[in-house]
């Protein structure tokens, strides 16, 4: 099985631990027609601008550039600085994560003990307090009210008139901890927390501690830190979708600063999504872990509040579930698997990040003009991508207890012995938990097992090995297989206990459908397109 084509029917990779997912042959060439495609005359209509392109592993693979960013008649580029707005969440986040790895900041203690004025927020006629902490005002679930037009308006305020709006008492539209709404106001409250534990302005802290080790010189909190020269994109606004655009005037940084005044480039952000997203390789890089640790960066891209999948910007996409993690939207694709993501928006322009931790492939998107969407276009590019180069849904290494549990457990039926003889009489001694045989007496299996027979026919002879045979791993300590037979096909399932000495805690055995890899009826599932490797 090649690692970037399309699965096999069976079969399982033997990838050696830590290699990435690797893209196929003439990727760059798929992705520069994807581009092009997704990036059409009636979409580019809406900004005068834009600057697009799929990374991978932090490398930009295709580049689409259009328009002119100042209107001017100098065409846009791939070095192009746009404003990323929101985007500039996911920077707070890690610098605030930075900060808990160095024990200054909890992000589990109440905020109102480091922020004043926070202890005057009520909900209800309860007068119930806000209690949140820094990690529920990051993840969108303080209770805090969503603001986002609001807080595009209000991003220059200077810092004492926002603690007075604070210290006035916030009305709080939920119970503190209970749901999600997209609060602007409640995230930076993150950057006050950040400013009181370290005595420096927030944007200090992000740049010292996440931009310049990563080496992000193209992303700066105002345009005045670029030098002379820099192409340096204008915001527009347009009301009638595109026929005539009138500038727009930067929006200032101020308080709410923060959470949306960061610029940037495609290749800055092509790197940030791969330091982001290549946590989850199994090796993580020891360079990157200097400044933020594999484990918080998976931190970042867990979904901690749950999000409704039928609104945006999750419109028109089958998901099985997504969440606000830390700074990023957190996906959970029906058929990819994790997606990380999230957008930026401000009066003149449009963003959008986002990647595939499995295979390290990303999507931004950026443009002058608000109207733009650019998440719609960054959305449909990478699905589109991932397609082509059939990417799995995620890659499992099976526990290697698994896969000669699942050998011994075969060899056992086919010869017609008994699994009874597999128990483990006392911990550590056998390879079956005794529930497996309370749970259903191998009196009742043996007999389902010998109806399965009668229709599947006997087991083919010769089979192939059965690492050969594995068609998923949903986890390291489970897996699906297959045993051919004469008229069919059967389909075992294994999941193991991870104790020291792992032992089998549930079989079963089914008939496959007609595709051979799943029973009939069975629902379509990410794990159907898992990476199993060995």
């Amino acid at each position: 099985m090649s690692p970037a084509g399309r699965l096999d029917p069976a079969g399982a990779l033997r990838c050696p631990v830590g290699e990435p997912w690797q893209p196929p042959a003439g990727f760059a060439e798929i992705c520069q027609q994807v581009l092009s495609r997704a990036l059409d005359a009636a979409t580019l209509a809406l900004a005068p601008s834009c600057v697009a392109a799929i990374t991978w592993r932090g490398r930009v693979v295709a580049v689409h550039t259009s328009g002119q960013p100042r209107m001017d008649g100098a065409p846009a580029g791939p070095g192009t600085v746009y404003r990323i707005a929101s985007m500039s969440k996911s920077f707070l986040a890690a610098a605030a994560l930075s900060l808990r790895e160095d024990g200054v900041l909890n992000l589990d203690r109440p905020a109102r003990e480091l922020i004043d004025g926070l202890e005057s927020a009520r909900f209800g006629v309860g007068s119930v307090p806000l209690d949140a902490t820094l990690d529920e005002l990051l993840s969108n679930r303080s209770g805090i009210a969503e603001d986002n037009p609001w807080g595009d308006e209000h991003l220059a305020e200077p810092r004492q008139w926002m603690a007075d709006r604070v210290a006035e008492g916030l009305r709080l539209s939920a119970f503190p901890g209970t749901v999600y709404q997209y609060s602007n106001l409640g995230v930076s409250q993150t950057g006050r927390a950040i400013e009181a534990v370290t005595g420096i302005p927030v944007e200090q802290a992000v740049r010292e501690r996440i931009l310049d080790p990563l080496g992000l010189s193209a992303t700066r909190a105002d345009p005045s830190m670029y030098p002379d020269g820099t192409d340096l994109a204008r915001g527009f606004r347009t009301f009638d979708d595109g026929s005539h655009f009138r500038p727009e005037p930067f929006v200032g940084s101020g308080a709410l600063g923060c959470i949306g005044e960061l610029f940037s480039t495609v290749g800055d952000v092509a790197s940030w999504m791969h330091f982001l997203g290549s946590a989850f390789d199994e090796i993580p890089d020891p360079g990157l872990e200097t400044v933020l640790s594999a484990s918080s960066r998976r931190r970042m891209q867990t979904g901690h509040t749950l999000m409704r999948t039928t609104e945006w910007p999750f419109a028109g996409r089958r998901l099985d579930g997504a969440g606000y993690g830390y700074g990023l939207i957190c996906e959970l694709d029906h058929r990819f698997g994790r997606v990380a993501q999230h957008s930026g928006g401000l009066p003149g322009f449009s963003s959008h990040m986002r990647w595939h931790p499995t295979t390290g492939i990303g999507v931004v998107v950026m443009a002058n003009s608000d109207s733009f969407g650019a998440w719609r276009p960054a959305s449909a590019i990478l699905s589109t991508v991932l397609d082509a180069v059939g990417a799995p849904s995620a890659r499992v290494r099976v526990w290697p207890e698994a896969l000669e549990a699942a050998s011994r457990m075969e060899r056992t039926l086919v010869s017609g012995g008994s699994l009874e003889d597999l128990l483990e009489p006392v911990p550590d001694t056998g390879l079956l938990s005794r529930n497996v045989l309370r749970d259903v007496p191998w009196s009742v299996r043996s007999q389902r097992l010998a109806a399965l027979t009668d229709q599947a026919g006997p087991v083919q002879e010769s089979l192939p090995p059965l690492a050969d045979r594995i068609l998923t791993a949903p986890t390291p300590a489970a897996l699906r297989w297959a045993v051919p037979c004469q008229r069919a096909t059967l389909l075992c399932d294994l999941r193991m206990v991870g104790l020291h000495h792992p032992v089998v805690q549930a079989i079963d055995t089914q008939l496959a459908g007609p595709d051979g890899r799943k029973p009939a009826g069975e629902q379509s599932l990410a794990q159907d397109h898992i990476q199993v490797l060995i």
